[in-house]
């Protein structure tokens, strides 16, 4: 395969194009009418030194580079597999490929110059011998935390962006330290959020035009990926304040099998595909003790359902997702390369993002540390989002597991860490936030939350700053769990002002984090729990999708807010169909649960596993929740082989009909004591004592002693706890009492592998099934386009015009 590739600013040089103008005499008339000065005196005398002025510079290269491409295929060669531009090359690039005509790209190149020139404020430095994470750490070390890489052109040249005064003090910084470094001669900080007001401008002027899609795929300089359908404005607008991640357009190129690189309009960007071939690239480590395996899937071993995915050139079709926007992210872009296929591009490009993604995926915080770090490491080095499950677990156990995560995933790839509310003691939650904010967590996913809590404030305001634009910088994430919408309003709202008030009084806050509070919400992720394994109201996703991404325009309308808030879909998500359905829906990214439960990473016992990997849709049923049990909240558990489901609902019904354990008739208690607790009720109460008196609440005790109604419940909960520990251990005595929280997605996933070698648990692993679920849903989604098309007798839609639409 072949690619095209085209130059950006510094590949200027005097004398430049001076065959192509005498080939092309028409073309250079044309472009000094839409100029207003002569192309050809310009470029090849340069009487007024004005090619080194960026609004001179950029139409100067588009032509050179255009008619370059013109007389390359004139002579006899066949139109490239892929396209790619370094900076202004990109829209090179996109001519090439029949995005727009000469004229059209001629006429946005110059008003992106004019643009760029108008920047004021900023400076540029390149920085040699380091790659783009040493650099980013370098810098943050060195308080030089507000400036942006600005291109990644090479693994050892970077260029960084920020405000004058601060570049200024970077320079001798690194030299200080015999790190090689230049100045560049630039009025502003291109490629930077310094920029956010030129992108604005531009992203107007777009407007005014009608661009196509390109023919020939051609990779943004913004996300390193081929431009996306009906997307090519935007992009263009993004590529003012996002990097130019050149080393990772290049990565994409190989992957996807280009051997032959072209550069036309110059000789700079073909030097960096050679330093970017020649220079070694990471590969993630395997987890300790875990043998290696490859990311994608084994086409040997992939369920029968499962039709091969289109070729990786191909992007699937359009979905309804949030506009994509500079947002912070809160750690490095993925590590290590990814083959592309369309499963990169599903979802919200704003997600991926700020939480450094590859995919629009993520795995959930699974109760008592089910989802476990070798689970979070793996999903981590795929590129998609692991939780870790926390809920349950002691302080100790929290913070080993969050440090083996960090020790699995040395190069900033994300993760998160599970905060499940704590209705019984606020001071826990509040324990346990200090404990993540101690180890440097910076994602949690909030879990059963009813309100905000004072705990789940801090964690979210103690990481906010002001940006180089005046706007928030959030670093870090809360990706709230909800499934009902008037939880779902407080987190769309920013944190409530009493509880920032405590908080400033208490000195956990300043000031400055109390004003940037107000201008952002709790959460910009916002996953949709329909029904699902474990905690669930039993939505219903087609049902509270719209009505959730209504409560998200209500609030984006209402505050005004900088960042976009991304809406997720959890619950029920256990097959590619399903996977495709979410996006369908208007899903920004999906989250998966039960079906990574039954997995080799997953901390459950292997009894229950082997339990597990058999069920069908049907196998599932509903309880009380043990940590919300008067409040009579559900969860989704096995019910298949046990008689959990059936107890723990008898537990709730005795609850709610008597004031007391006394009061329960003396056959009744007796059999609870017998096949419910396996002890006395007496020595139950005592194992509820030491917990309570362990967790410096034995305050408690003597309130619930003169209160037999709180004293009953509580007993009660001592069963949910141990039928829980039943099932993490496996224990094999009593095993109709284990609490197994899971839902039919993994029974549509059992049946969907079934007679695989999925079908065991041991051959499962998370990072591994999701990449299965994407590229299922990626050939789902066309299916049924396709399948539609046919039914309305439709042909595939004509590109847009490429005439510039009168201005409005």
């Amino acid at each position: 395969m072949r690619a095209v590739i085209f130059p950006g600013q510094g590949a200027q040089r005097r004398g430049m194009g001076r065959e192509l103008f005498d080939t092309y005499p028409q073309a250079e008339r044309e472009a000094s009418e839409v100029l207003g000065y002569s192309i050809r005196q310009l470029c090849l005398e340069d009487p007024d030194k004005r090619l080194g002025d960026t609004r001179y510079t950029q139409p100067a290269l588009y032509v050179v580079g255009t008619l370059a491409y013109r007389k390359w295929r004139e002579d006899g060669a066949a139109e490239p597999d892929r396209f790619a531009g370094h900076s202004l090359g990109e829209y090179c690039a996109l001519h090439a490929a029949g995005a727009f005509d000469f004229a059209t790209g001629l006429r946005l190149v110059q008003r992106r110059g004019e643009l760029m020139s108008q920047a004021r404020g900023g400076g540029m430095v390149a920085v040699l011998g380091l790659d783009p994470a040493r650099l980013r750490g370098l810098l943050d070390e060195g308080g030089f935390g507000s400036l942006a890489v600005a291109n990644d052109n090479a693994p050892a040249q970077q260029v960084v962006s920020g405000e004058v005064d601060t570049i200024a003090e970077l320079v001798p910084h690194l030299e200080s330290r015999e790190i090689r470094c230049a100045r560049l001669n630039v009025s502003g900080a291109f490629h930077s959020p310094l920029m956010l007001e030129a992108k604005d401008e531009f992203a107007c002027y777009l407007g005014e035009f009608r661009l196509g899609d390109p023919r020939v795929p051609v990779i943004a300089n913004a996300t390193a990926a081929p431009y996306r359908a009906g997307e090519t404005a935007r992009v263009l607008a993004e590529q003012i304040v996002r990097p130019v991640r050149w080393t990772e357009s290049v990565h994409h190129l190989l992957d996807a099998g280009v051997a032959e690189f072209v550069e036309l309009g110059g000789k700079v960007v073909g030097k960096l595909v050679e330093q970017i071939r020649s220079a070694p690239r990471p590969a993630p480590a395997a987890v300790e003790g875990t043998p290696d395996r490859v990311a994608a899937p084994n086409p040997v071993v992939a369920p029968r359902a499962s039709v091969v995915p289109p070729a990786p050139v191909v992007s699937p079709p359009a979905l309804p997702t949030v506009p994509a926007a500079p947002a912070p992210a809160v750690s490095g872009a993925p590590p290590g390369p990814v083959a592309a296929t369309p499963a990169n591009s599903l979802g919200s490009q704003v997600f991926r993002d700020r939480l450094g993604l590859r995919y629009a995926y993520a795995g959930g915080g699974l109760y008592r540390g089910i989802a476990s770090p070798e689970m979070v490491v793996r999903f981590g080095r795929a590129g998609m989002l692991g939780v870790l499950g926390t809920g349950g677990l002691p302080h100790a156990e929290v913070e080993r597991g969050v440090r083996e995560i960090q020790r699995g995933l040395p190069d900033g790839q994300a993760y998160g860490v599970n905060l499940l509310a704590d209705h019984d003691d606020p001071a826990a939650e509040r324990d346990v936030v200090e404990l993540l904010l101690r180890l440097g967590v910076r994602i949690v996913e909030a879990s059963a939350f009813i309100r905000m809590t004072p705990a789940l404030v801090l964690f979210r305001a103690s990481g906010l700053r002001r940006g180089p634009d005046g706007n928030p910088v959030c670093d870090h994430r809360i990706v709230a769990k909800v499934s009902r919408p008037e939880i779902a309003e407080e987190f769309l709202a920013p944190p409530p002002p009493r509880i920032l008030a405590k908080l400033r009084a208490e000195g956990a806050l300043t000031d400055e984090q109390v004003r940037l509070a107000a201008q952002v919400p709790m959460s910009h992720d916002l996953t949709v729990e329909a029904d699902s394994g474990g905690h669930t109201d039993g939505g219903i996703a087609s049902v509270l999708m719209p009505a959730m991404l209504e409560l998200r325009q209500r609030a984006a309308r209402r505050h005004g807010y900088a960042e976009p808030i991304c809406v997720g879909l959890a619950g029920g998500i256990g097959t590619p169909s399903a996977v495709a359905a979410a996006f369908v829906l208007g899903a920004d990214y999906v989250v998966t649960g039960s079906v990574n439960q039954c997995t080799a990473e997953s901390a459950m016992s292997g009894t229950v596993k082997d339990d597990l990997q058999g069920i069908g849709v049907d196998d599932t049923g509903y309880a009380p929740a043990g940590d919300m049990f008067e409040m009579g909240s559900q969860v989704q558990v096995l019910r298949k082989g046990v008689f959990f489901p059936t107890r723990a609902n008898k537990l709730f019904a005795l609850y709610s009909h008597y004031d007391g354990w006394e009061e329960i008739p003396a056959k009744t208690r007796a059999l609870l004591e017998r096949t419910y607790f396996h002890r006395s009720a007496e020595q139950v109460w005592d194992e509820v004592c030491a917990y309570l008196r362990s967790r410096g609440r034995a305050e408690q005790i003597v309130r619930l002693e003169a209160e037999p109604k709180l004293k009953l419940a509580q007993l009660f909960r001592w069963y949910f706890h141990y039928s829980t520990r039943l099932a993490m251990t496996g224990d094999e005595q009593d095993k109709v009492n284990r609490q197994v929280h899971t839902g039919p997605a993994l029974g549509a996933f059992n049946e969907w592998v079934r007679g695989t070698e999925l079908e065991s648990w041991r051959n499962r692993h998370v990072d591994e099934i999701g990449l299965l679920l994407l590229d299922g849903a990626v050939e789902a989604i066309g299916a049924a386009v396709r399948t539609w098309q046919r039914t309305l007798g439709l042909e595939p839609l004509a590109a847009p015009a490429r005439e510039p639409a009168a201005a409005g």
